[in-house]
């Protein structure tokens, strides 16, 4: 925290006013309960009950009461509003300190910065945060579009709001700016609230879908940014490779003999689905005769890929989790590509993507590829993430994550029975950073193709994507 005159007394005039109205908090937000009720739901959509929490400029408790963590702390540096939020909220810890000086010996899950209006330094205070993430937290920052300025101060005259000593002109591109400098990755910007008041059944209406909107969410009230913090140390990780099989034997050994050696172990891991060509025998000679690789045989369901996918996961014990579809249209050889960007943490889900290179021959065909277009587009508009092939077999994450993204399984209204839809969503769901990864595309050259029946698969992407504009995009 700088120390310098001008700027300490600006503290000193916001903490002042801050402690003015303490004992009126609970009638200011009792008097806008929708617009608070508002902003707990998006914030919601992030943070994870029971989950650790630090609220940053928290005031009396309230909004980090509502969002039920497992362990929340309050940062506040006006002593009144503590002293009120202890009265009403003992089970949260609240600590009386500077945002800009944030002295903790503690990390959490998610960081939630509120007010940066009227925050001195906005550097400061993420800089001072930094050092409270892991690698999975995940940084809040809410603040008021530039535009609702002029409303804003109109609204503290006439007491429809409680006033703020600063009104920092900051933006969701300063927001941004701010969080890269202090070592922070943004993800998204999400816009929130087109009316603050509640008209009945036109406010729903406004806010939950016109708010999405392109033109109509630039004049959304508040800018909600999620950001991750960057880690440089590089490790060696563990890594099981997910090899989902039917009716693949011709395949089993030239998997085993081209997938490297990744990480600190490498754990190769075949589903078989209920084979009828003696895939799983096969399987068996492989972990006799290649003795010096960790291969398993994992009993899948025999009803879909995804089953297969989710039982092999189940069964997995490294760090990171890889899929690899047994045809080998997607080359082993290119799974160290993946292993690096997520070891040196460049993201967090890494999606293959089949539609840069030249494909091989007759790899895909084209109704597949006009297809797998018009569902990048559309992942892309709901995710507000780039991604350019939706279907490609070969996914990435941390195990720890898809143990996040295990609980939202079966929640998009459809069964995903390839479980490319339900990995995606879900990591959007948990705000992971979503990478594509080029790969090469081949044809295969045993056995025959799984994707049939292309109009009902459409049919049921179709469907997961409604359900996603709704949970994800009209949250």
């Amino acid at each position: 925290m700088i120390k310098y005159p001008y700027l300490q007394e600006m503290r000193d005039k916001t903490i002042a006013s801050n402690d003015n109205i303490s004992a009126r908090r609970v009638k200011w937000i009792n008097s806008n309960s929708y617009y608070y009720r508002q902003m707990v739901n998006q914030l919601s959509f992030v943070i994870e009950p029971g989950s650790r929490v630090l609220h940053i400029r928290s005031g009396i408790g309230y909004t980090l009461d509502k969002l039920k963590p497992g362990y929340g702390v309050c940062i506040e540096d006006s002593l009144l509003q503590i002293e009120e939020g202890r009265k009403r909220y003992p089970h949260l810890k609240f600590v009386h300190q500077s945002p800009e000086d944030i002295q903790l010996d503690e990390t959490f899950d998610y960081i939630l910065v509120s007010s940066v209006e009227d925050l001195v330094d906005v550097k400061a205070v993420f800089d001072g945060i930094y050092k409270c993430c892991h690698p999975g937290t995940r940084i809040i920052v809410v603040n008021y579009h530039f535009l609702w300025h002029p409303l804003v101060r109109l609204a503290e005259k006439l007491n429809l709001k409680y006033p703020q000593a600063l009104h920092n002109w900051i933006s969701s591109s300063d927001v941004n700016n701010l969080l890269q400098l202090s070592n922070f990755d943004p993800l998204i910007n999400r816009s929130a609230i087109l009316i603050p008041y509640n008209i009945p059944g036109l406010s729903y209406v406004l806010n939950r879908y016109f708010s999405k909107l392109p033109i109509f969410r630039f004049f959304t009230m508040q800018r909600i940014t999620i950001a991750r913090p960057l880690f440089y140390d590089r490790k060696d990780y563990s890594v099981s490779i997910v090899i989902p099989c039917k009716n693949e034997a011709g395949n089993i050994e030239d998997a085993v003999k081209r997938i490297p050696n990744l990480g600190s172990h490498t754990e190769i891991i075949f589903g078989d689905d209920k084979s009828t060509d003696g895939t799983p025998d096969i399987v068996r000679e492989m972990i006799a005769k290649y003795p010096e690789k960790d291969i398993k045989l994992v009993n899948s369901p025999g009803i879909s890929k995804a089953m297969n996918v989710w039982t092999c996961f189940d069964n997995a014990t490294c760090d990171i989790l890889m899929i690899l579809d047994a045809d080998l249209t997607v080359i082993p050889e290119e799974l160290p590509y993946f292993y690096e960007a997520i070891a040196t943490r460049k993201g967090e889900f890494i999606n293959g993507s089949r539609l840069v290179y030249p494909m091989h021959k007759e790899a895909m065909r084209m109704f597949n590829v006009i297809g797998n277009k018009f569902f990048s587009t559309a992942f892309t508009y709901i995710l507000e993430t780039k991604i350019k092939d939706t279907l490609c077999g070969t996914k990435v994450m941390w195990r720890k994550d898809y143990e996040r993204i295990k609980t939202l399984r079966g929640s998009w209204g459809v069964n995903d029975r390839w479980c490319d839809y339900e990995l995606i969503f879900g990591a959007a769901k948990r705000h992971l950073k979503i990478v594509d990864m080029p790969v090469h595309y081949m044809e295969r050259t045993y056995g025959e193709t799984k994707m049939t029946n292309r109009i009902k698969n459409g049919r049921i992407m179709l469907k997961m994507c409604w359900a996603a504009l709704n949970k994800i995009k009209f949250s």
